[in-house]
């Protein structure tokens, strides 16, 4: 598990940081900073994705849960998203640290 949570961090943090220079590239040539949003990317690899979403999150049950707070998070910048996920994955995954010396109370 450890394995996959590295890998899937390191994947992410790549993901991050090449939208964070596309969103930089973008920002130059309009003169002005844009990001891409989480929910943009959504829709852009999953079509119908923050539709869909919304169907089956904002039900009545759930209401609650769609509106403050679905709704910022898709609202967030994708790259810095990938980027924060990625570093906490590669941080859960780290291998444990052997003790380093002995013991010289014995």
């Amino acid at each position: 598990m450890k394995f996959l949570a590295r890998t899937l961090g390191l994947v992410l943090v790549a993901a991050g940081f090449i939208g964070l220079v596309i969103d930089g590239t973008r920002s130059i040539v309009n003169n002005g900073i844009s990001f891409a949003s989480v929910g943009t990317m959504m829709g852009t690899f999953f079509p119908g994705g923050v539709a869909e979403l919304e169907s089956r999150v904002a039900q009545p049950s759930l209401a609650w849960l769609w509106d403050p707070i679905m709704v910022s998070l898709l609202q967030l910048p994708a790259s810095l998203t990938g980027f924060l996920l990625g570093a906490l994955l590669l941080w859960l995954g780290q291998r444990s640290m052997e003790p380093i010396g002995y013991l010289a109370g014995r």
